[in-house]
């Protein structure tokens, strides 16, 4: 491609994304700063929708960039910096926050006020994290609450129901045998030695291990894998022109309603380079009511080793450059940098 059918590609973009109507020759014309004819105009652009950058919905209309021009013009772009007390201000708000948890909800609630599209966030965490703190409260009809904490600052809650009821004195020993010998153990490593230690163990401990492996049984130590994910704003996809019928918007929502689903979008991101921005443009192989949507996302690691994914989608002809910018700075107060 030239520089002047590039720069005139991205002209088309920008007045497309601009109004969101077909670009003809003569709105170019008007915006280019070369005096350029728009019958010279008209031939670069028909050339660009011979090489696939632009289509033509009617005969009679203008040009409308593809996947392909779009992916053109983001390359060009320059992120925005925030100010200063911009960003002081939006690290103060994520300073205040002491889990993951809140954090990603907090994440995605930003995007979506930055940008005015779907602001998503995922937090991936580790296999087997490591034991902080647990507790233990006894409730009726043989059931305790389970209350774990973890080095990667995640909380976990769970009821378990046991076969055989434990009393307050017995579950306060419990807690204080798993806190005092195993704080900072990965999981699966507590689970290794509460076997070994319950085939060797001494008259001391024998029975606070045997109710110990009752509530191990009942899932004490299940903490899981599963990631957190929360989206927010989705309602801002019902007034965009995206040329779909009610059936397939219908179909959209719902797509987006599953966790699968979207941890499927951002996964794509996850193998990318820490801390750099990504566009993907157009997502019709992931569903076909996305085909004119993109996602921007930024692929984090957190100090406590949780692997996160920080998104906006929105449709094709969104800004790219706010939402770049939105997805880097939200990034960065985040994880605390």
């Amino acid at each position: 491609m030239t520089p002047r059918a590039r720069e005139i590609l991205h002209e088309i973009v920008e007045t497309y994304i601009e109004t969101g109507e077909p670009v003809a020759s003569r709105a170019v014309s008007r915006r280019h700063r070369d005096p350029l004819s728009a019958a010279s105009i008209r031939n670069i652009m028909a050339d660009l929708t011979d090489e696939g950058y632009l289509s033509q919905p009617h005969t009679s209309a203008g040009r409308v960039p593809t996947a392909q021009a779009f992916r053109s013009y983001i390359q060009t772009l320059t992120l925005r910096k925030m100010a200063a007390d911009e960003l002081d201000q939006l690290r103060a708000q994520f300073d205040q926050l002491d889990t993951v948890e809140a954090r990603i909800e907090r994440t995605s609630r930003v995007l979506t006020e930055m940008t005015r599209s779907v602001g998503i966030a995922a937090a991936i965490p580790q296999s087997s994290p490591a034991l902080d703190k647990i507790e233990l409260v006894s409730l009726s009809e043989k059931r305790v609450l389970m209350v774990l904490i973890t080095r990667d600052s995640q909380i976990r809650n769970r009821v378990l129901t046991l076969d055989e009821a434990l009393t307050s004195d017995e579950l306060t020993s419990i807690r204080n045998y798993l806190n005092s010998n195993f704080a900072g153990w990965a999981i699966e490593a507590v689970r290794r030695e509460l076997a070994a230690r319950l085939e060797h163990a001494s008259a001391a401990y024998d029975q606070i291990l045997k109710k110990l492996t009752q509530l191990c049984d009942k899932g004490l130590l299940d903490v899981g894998a599963a990631p957190e994910v929360h989206m927010e704003g989705a309602s801002y996809l019902v007034g965009l022109d995206l040329h779909l019928t009610r059936e397939k918007m219908r179909e959209l929502f719902r797509a987006l309603e599953e966790k699968k689903r979207v941890l499927e979008l951002v996964d794509r991101f996850l193998e990318n380079p820490a801390d750099e921005v990504a566009v993907q443009v157009g997502l019709g192989e992931m569903h076909p009511s996305m085909r004119e949507l993109s996602l921007v996302g930024l692929p984090v690691v957190l100090p406590n080793g949780i692997s996160a994914v920080i998104a906006v989608l929105g449709p094709m002809r969104m800004n790219y450059t706010r939402a770049m910018s939105a997805v880097r700075h939200v990034g960065r107060a985040f994880k605390g940098s």
